[in-house]
């Protein structure tokens, strides 16, 4: 058995120990059984029924290092069957060959490497001895260059140090002769006006000329370069205070002055009054530009001129002086800043008168882009002169123009929508003047909505142009915030609107003043356009503006940090909006209602009802009345929807009719018609008011053409009952009442919500009618309705 354990299977591979391959097979198994026992969550200890590790020095683990091969095989012969000894050599076989099969693959799959690695050692072994023979040259060369160097510095070491004393000679006696030529040449160069060059050779020799003063020709030297260079302070100073050169030119003057040793204090006083001066002239030059005589440039060129005159004048100072005086410290930087803010504060008074000219102008697009440049001007010295606050003064003129373009652009909306109103009412007027069809309601409308929404979207373009990315100014915070929200949004967006809600409420507000003048059409136009608005229109215009400018304001958060100031939400507007129309529709009810109803009280109050006349025909009046609540009906129905009605009877004026003449009626009026009974009637009368439903005549108005003449119907016939309760009536009066409200009731049924209502209110005019009459006989039911069909 022993043998079979040991010897059977394919032998072990060309270096390999004979126990080379066994602990291989156990260890992937403990892999294995590690994986099953993390799966099912058993201890090592659970999984194999044995403590939980193996003893190390146990002889026959065969993966201890104390393994014996005899000991094991004396075991498995003394515990194990035959059968099981050859299932455990069968086991081994297998491991043996897997292991072995393991080990060729390894060595096929690594093959080329191990060739590669190989020949790259073979490689470097052959570069190395290459470069070793290459550094042993390169050291015997640097050797013998060694030796060579050596050699030359102690041949020429003598030598060398004559010629350095040779040079320094040299060099101290091309100096002395720089000094003794140095009167002469400072001579020359004043005449010939080469300022520059005598200061640089009077500083070369100072320091040198105070060294050596002791010695009397250096002194002499000296005192003539005193001299000369005195007389060149004078010319230098004289060409100063001159002024005729430019900028550049006097502050090299007050450079070499400086140099000279000259006080600095006093150059600086003098510096900034010739400045002054230069750009006085700058600014009276833009103020002559103002006057009314000559015709003034446009503000792109005004403008222009300040910014390269006057602005860049004030650069070229601010920066020469900053170069000259900067030993003058903190009092000097004060004392130009001060100067700096004085001549700057004249010049943006003339750039704001200047701007004051073109607030009354339509077009931004050429302020905008003086304004930019003006702003960009500016940069310049805002940055010089931080301390003189030009640029922080220049942002805030451009914020007032701005803000006053925003409170233009809202009075040319409020003057448009005047305008169109204007439009409105020649229009509504001219075809009866002209006698011939005007323009519809809905033409009327469509033109009003899409001009003043025009105007609108131009008024949005021509601000927009503030916050475009290429102009200077658009990055500052308020452009950014309070620009966009509180500025367009609010103030010219919000504020036209409710601009024009309240010239539209104003045609309510004062009905003996305005309202009276008021064309009822133009209310009820205005009513539609208000609710145009509350449904879509606010919601359009304040998106367009939102996306427009909004979003930059969303873009900075700084910008959101200092705009604080709360939005009206687009639902508020939409409310005012709504409530506006609703005043208006209401107002054109009230105004419609009352042209009926003087025709009604006049028609009645001008009548004898006592001596009458046996009624033959329908009074013209009650025609007028219907045709003219014809004509409401179309116009409101050209604006407004039809709106919803009650479920109508199969005849309508059949039914109104037999009201008058049914024996409900003629027993409800009977008592009144016997003198014996005046009592009964009048509480009859009371009771059966008790029972009958109350009508609201002034109940709201909805936004319907039903709603609409229902309301106009209910104001009239509610004026009828009236007048006619303050009158007396004969027997053919009372009569003439039962024809006029039957002819009323055959047309105006089919113009209100409910008919009912007109039912009722007739009935208790014609029941008011028979209450004060003292002879109530009613006319028959079939002459009534011949009278009134052939009427």
């Amino acid at each position: 058995m022993a043998a079979a354990a040991g010897g059977l299977g394919p032998g072990p591979g060309p270096g390999d120990s004979p126990e080379g391959p066994e602990p291989e097979a156990p260890e992937r198994r403990r892999k294995a059984h590690g994986m099953l026992k993390l799966y099912y969550g058993l201890s090592e200890g659970e999984a194999a029924g044995r403590p939980a590790g193996p003893d190390p020095l146990d002889p026959i683990d065969l993966n201890g290092a104390h393994f014996d091969p005899e000991v094991y095989l004396d075991k498995l012969r003394r515990e194990c069957p035959l059968a099981q000894l050859m299932d455990s050599e069968t086991d081994m076989v297998r491991q043996i060959r897997a292991l072995d099969s393991d080990m060729q693959t390894l060595v096929y799959e690594n093959y080329n490497k191990f060739i590669s690695a190989t020949d790259t050692i073979r490689k470097m072994k052959n570069d190395f001895r290459k470069m070793e023979d290459e550094m042993d040259r390169l050291a015997n060369n640097m050797a013998v260059i060694t030796d060579f160097s050596a050699r030359i510095s102690a041949t020429l070491q003598d030598r060398h140090e004559r010629i350095t004393k040779l040079a320094g000679v040299h060099a101290l006696l091309r100096k002395l002769q720089f000094l003794f030529e140095l009167p002469s040449r400072l001579t020359k160069c004043v005449e010939l006006g080469a300022y520059g060059q005598a200061v640089r050779y009077q500083g070369r020799a100072r320091a040198v000329l105070q060294q050596y003063q002791h010695l009397p020709s250096f002194r002499a030297i000296q005192d003539d370069c005193q001299v000369i260079t005195a007389r060149l302070a004078q010319q230098l100073r004289q060409r100063f205070r001159e002024g005729g050169s430019g900028a550049p030119e006097q502050a090299e003057c007050v450079e070499l002055l400086l140099a000279l040793g000259e006080p600095a204090e006093e150059l600086c006083e003098e510096f900034l009054a010739h400045a002054r001066g230069r750009l006085e002239d700058e600014l009276r030059s833009l103020e002559a530009e103002l006057g009314p005589s000559p015709p003034a440039p446009d503000i792109l060129e005004f403008t222009d001129h300040g910014g390269s005159g006057f602005v860049g004048g004030l650069c070229q100072v601010a920066t020469a002086y900053q170069e000259l005086f900067a030993a003058q410290g903190p009092a000097g930087a004060e004392k130009l800043a001060a100067f700096a803010h004085e001549l700057g504060g004249r010049y943006f008074a003339l750039v704001e008168q200047r701007l004051a000219q073109e607030q009354g102008g339509g077009d931004n697009s050429l302020l905008v882009r003086a304004l930019d440049r003006f702003h960009r001007r500016l940069r310049a010295p805002g940055a010089l002169l931080a301390a003189a606050g030009l640029a922080e003064a220049a942002t805030e003129i451009v914020e007032r123009v701005a803000r006053e373009r925003l409170g233009h652009h809202l009075q040319g909306l409020r003057a448009a929508f005047l305008g169109c109103l204007t439009d409105v009412r020649q229009a509504l007027a001219a075809p009866r003047l002209a006698g011939k069809e005007g323009p519809g309601l809905a033409e009327l409308l469509a033109n009003v909505a899409s001009s003043v929404l025009s105007h609108i979207k131009a008024s949005l373009a021509a601000v927009h142009l503030f916050t475009a990315k290429e102009v200077s100014f658009s990055n500052k915070p308020y452009f950014r915030g309070e620009f966009c929200s509180q500025g367009v949004r609010e103030g010219l967006i919000v504020g036209f609107i409710r601009s024009m809600c309240q010239t539209a409420q104003s045609f309510c507000d004062s009905p003996g003043e305005k309202g009276g003048a008021t064309p009822p059409a133009l209310l009820l136009l205005l009513s539609r356009l208000c609710l145009d608005y509350e449904t879509a229109t606010i919601s359009y215009i304040l998106t367009l503006t939102d996306e427009q400018f909004l979003v930059q304001v969303q873009c900075s958060s700084a910008s959101l940090a200092q705009d604080q100031s709360p939005v009206t939400p687009v639902s508020t507007l939409c409310a005012e909006a709504r409530e506006t129309a609703r005043r208006l529709l209401t107002h054109y009810v009230k105004v419609q209602g009352l042209v009926i109803s003087q025709m009604l009280r006049k028609s009645v109050e001008t009548r004898d009802w006592l001596s009458t006349l046996e009624p033959r025909n329908v009074r013209a009046v009650m025609k007028r009345v219907v045709e003219d609540t014809t004509a409401i009906d179309v116009q409101v129905g050209l604006l407004y929807e039809e709106g919803v009605r009650k479920a109508q009877s199969s005849d309508s004026s059949k039914r109104t009719f037999s009201v008058y003449s049914s024996s409900r009626q003629q027993g409800r009026y009977a008592p009144s018609y016997t003198p014996s009974a005046p009592m009964d009637t009048n509480l009859l009368s009371n009771i059966q008011k008790l029972f009958s439903e109350r009508i609201d005549v002034f109940s709201p108005v909805e936004f319907n053409k039903v709603s609409v003449l229902t309301g106009i119907i209910k104001i009239s016939l509610k004026t009828l009952l009236e007048c006619v309760r303050l009158r007396t009536f004969g027997r053919f009066g009372l009569q003439q009442v039962q024809v006029d409200c039957h002819f009323l009731q055959l047309y105006l049924w089919r113009f209100v919500a409910d008919e009912e209502l007109v039912h009722l209110l007739l009935d208790e005019v014609v029941a008011s009618a028979a209450l004060r009459c003292p002879d109530p006989v009613p006319m028959e039911p079939s002459v009534v309705e011949v009278i009134c069909e052939r009427g």
